[in-house]
């Protein structure tokens, strides 16, 4: 299944990678859950999907509730009329003035994220998204895609919280994937935060910790980040896979290459 935003670090194209990882299992718990491309492309018999995004959780948890209402309120902000930049900024204003839960900010989420440049998903210290107007000639409605995840959510519970308190949920027979915002190559490389809340080192140390206890607990925890001397040395505990990833997001066309990356087995 192909997920139907678009993310940044979005791993669709490497699910096969980290699935082959996988132990025997009977729930996958992603504490980053981002577009959900890894839920997507594996079977499991329940799922428990987190992410700080408060938004993103209350689309997922909207279009699982009420897919009909929800696909059919996103599909009119997809016409010709709405694809202009001064329609953009007013929407993305709304957008900003709404409640979290509100079904119109969930479809205009969806909006956003094919309108906006890159798709990127970033909110400023106030907690507004502020990315720009993208100028895509004709942004594609993602009907059927939105229906799948629908139709496959029904196995899954979504939550807003940080990523330590899903690990407090795990439990023997759990298999937990964390993608992490990740470890920038450089300071210019870490554009302000998916969320309103950076994501810091200490984040990331404390991430690692974690799974080294779950892995005691006989729980399997699976990180994926920048293949970086610091990273290594984080996950010195672990087992760990070197890959190569094509960029997919970035904000010149000739940066988006192939980068390494790790996956860490705990």
């Amino acid at each position: 299944m192909k997920a139907f935003l678009k993310w940044a670090g979005g791993k669709s194209k490497i699910a096969l990678n980290i699935k082959e990882h996988f132990e025997e299992g009977q729930r996958l718990v992603e504490p980053f859950v981002g577009s959900g491309a890894l839920f997507l492309n594996n079977s499991f018999k329940k799922y428990l999907l987190c992410d700080k995004n408060i938004d993103l959780i209350n689309l997922y948890k909207n279009l699982k509730k009420n897919p009909q209402e929800l696909v059919v309120l996103t599909e009119k902000y997809f016409t010709g009329e709405y694809n202009s930049k001064s329609q953009f900024y007013e929407l993305r204003e709304k957008f900003n003035s709404l409640d979290s839960n509100d079904m119109v900010k969930s479809a205009l989420f969806v909006y956003l994220n094919k309108h906006a440049f890159n798709g990127l998903c970033r909110y400023n210290r106030k907690g507004f998204f502020n990315v720009p107007y993208g100028r895509y000639k004709s942004p594609r409605f993602p009907r059927e895609e939105m229906f799948d995840f629908a139709k496959k959510a029904k196995r899954a519970k979504f939550k807003c919280q940080d990523f330590e308190d899903t690990f407090k949920e795990t439990r023997e027979g759990d298999i937990i994937y964390c993608d992490p915002p990740y470890v920038p190559f450089s300071a210019t490389s870490n554009f302000t935060s998916y969320s309103k809340d950076d994501f810091d080192l200490e984040d990331q140390c404390r991430l690692a910790r974690n799974a080294e206890e779950s892995r005691g607990r006989g729980i399997q925890c699976i990180i994926s980040n920048h293949d970086l001397r610091i990273t290594r040395q984080m996950y010195k505990k672990s087992k760990i896979y070197k890959i190569s990833v094509q960029r997919i997001i970035a904000s010149k066309s000739a940066s988006r290459k192939k980068v390494d990356e790790i996956i860490a087995v705990f």
